[in-house]
């Protein structure tokens, strides 16, 4: 930075004659920063809604138009819930069904004889041989897994015991090669063998080492065989593996064998439904009151940013106040603001079609007050009769309450189809142009140019008002010289004409 030392010769403020000579400049630099500051305020406040859009968008919208969402809420009574648990997801049908459980899907389980090894009155654990534990050389233990049948025979499986193998890697052979879980009680000395439920599960042992190992069931091993569960829903019999049966959109967890039909009773979570439904509408009416509130803002057409010389002649409040009034009023009258509230406004006050009949809003107990009953740009918001939390319609019948338990599917549908359109009419409006990104609302690339164009303005002008000083401080410059110049004579002159007396 240069420093200037005018005035010197002259006696002239020189700084402040040129900033009035190159104030008309100034002025123009001063109005573009204005400018950059509003559209930065401007781009903030439009960002800030987008991410409500969207947010409505992938939210509370996006969960409405899936039917899942409506068939999710199922509540389940069930006359024995010692015998079964039983839960309803999506797919389950509302009414009275029943359920028997005529057997329990068992595991194949094998717990073996106390082994003796051939050291008296010693302890076998994970490290000790089979050598000690009675085994020479090699011997075989033969598993046959499963059950045969006409389109399945079974294959046994041979397991190699040898004497000098661990405990720890008998077990371990058995489950890589059979499948089965097998493992060794220290306390009990015992080994123990068991699989999956079911019947295709079951197994036997056999072979030279199983006598030793405690595995032969003619000689002390226990054994609990594999079975299948059968359960009769509503008439129809299922025969598993397992005691979980998936079916119809309820899942079943059989717990005990029954001795009369269990009654199983789905009906829809009315309170699950309705507050889903008014969670949307939640969400909807922030959403459109936010907007309708920025689309009426009072003007501040006498308002601009301020500069920072501008801020230090008033208070911290005042500043504050002012800059309010001007972001207040980013919105007002904004044809894109307007535009976004009539897509949202026209979609969802749509008829939907279901079954040949024309239903809207209205048909739930669900409406807009207009700007005569509704508080201050709220004129858009939808009000569900009967909220007790809605002071304006709680006294009205609760007609939405009412038709999810008498006709819930009719609920469903108009909802799922209802949010399906205003879902599809935002995507349109978020769709991708030379103006816009992908989901947005607003032209952020308009803006981003519009902000690019300011600055390149910002950077001319104030190489114009540098120039222009330069221009002035010069003109000074050259005059402060040539009057110390024309003082110097004079005093040179007045000097000599002195000398002369």
């Amino acid at each position: 930075m240069s420093i200037r030392l005018t005035g010197m010769a002259s006696g002239l403020d020189t700084d402040s004659m040129v900033k009035e000579l190159v104030s008309a400049y100034s002025t123009k630099l001063t109005s573009y920063e204005k400018q950059k500051t509003k559209l930065e305020w401007k781009q903030e406040a439009w960002q800030e809604l987008n991410t409500k859009v969207y947010g409505f968008y992938s939210g509370s919208l996006d969960s409405l138009r899936r039917a899942s969402a409506f068939t999710s809420k199922r509540n389940v009574t069930v006359s024995d819930s010692t015998k079964a648990k039983i839960s309803a997801g999506s797919g389950a049908a509302a009414g009275i069904q029943t359920v028997e459980i005529k057997s329990l899907a068992k595991a194949a389980y094998l717990t073996g004889d106390e082994i003796h090894m051939s050291k008296v009155g010693a302890k076998a654990d994970s490290s000790t041989t089979m050598g000690e534990l009675g085994i020479s050389g090699t011997k075989t233990l033969t598993f046959s897994i499963g059950k045969n049948t006409e389109d399945h025979l079974v294959v046994p499986k041979d397991v190699e015991i040898k004497d000098t193998d661990k405990i720890s890697d008998v077990l371990e052979k058995i489950k890589n090669e059979t499948g089965l879980s097998a493992s060794f009680d220290k306390g009990t000395q015992r080994f123990i063998l068991h699989a999956e439920t079911g019947e295709k599960n079951d197994f036997s042992v056999s072979g030279d080492a199983a006598d030793i190992m405690g595995l032969d069931v003619a000689n002390g091993a226990q054994k609990q065989d594999g079975s299948d569960s059968k359960i009769i829903v509503n008439g129809a019999t299922f025969i598993s593996d397992s005691n979980t049966l998936n079916i119809g959109g309820l899942t079943i967890d059989a717990l005990g064998v029954t001795d009369t039909a269990l009654t199983i009773n789905v009906s829809s979570d009315t309170d699950g439904i309705y507050n889903m439904v008014k969670s949307f509408f939640k969400d909807y009416n922030e959403l459109i009151n936010t907007m309708t509130k920025g689309y009426n803002a009072e003007s501040a057409k006498d308002y601009e940013p301020l500069t920072d010389e501008e801020k230090d002649e008033m208070s911290d409040t005042e500043v504050e106040k002012w800059e309010k009034k001007i972001k207040d009023s980013l919105f007002r009258r904004d044809e894109q603001i307007q535009s976004i509230m009539s897509v949202l406004s026209n979609s969802i006050m749509s008829g939907i079609e279901i079954d040949g009949k024309t239903y809207h809003l209205s048909d739930f107990g669900i409406e807009s007050m207009g700007i005569t009953y509704s508080a201050e740009n709220e004129q858009n918001a939808y009000h569900i009769d009967g909220d007790a939390e809605d002071k304006l319609t709680s006294s009205k019948a609760d007609k939405l309450k009412e038709l999810i338990n008498t006709n819930p599917d009719l609920v469903q549908k108009f909802f799922n189809k209802l949010a399906d359109k205003v879902h599809d009419s935002l995507h349109t409006k978020m769709t991708s142009t030379s103006l816009r990104s992908a989901y947005t609302v607003y032209n952020d690339k308009e803006m981003k140019n519009e902000m690019k164009n300011i600055k390149q303005n910002i950077t001319d002008w104030e190489k114009k008002v540098k120039n222009y000083e330069d221009k002035w401080y010069d003109k000074f410059a050259q005059m402060e010289k040539a009057m110390t110049q024309l003082q110097a004579k004079t005093q040179s002159l007045t000097s000599l004409l002195g000398g002369s007396n």
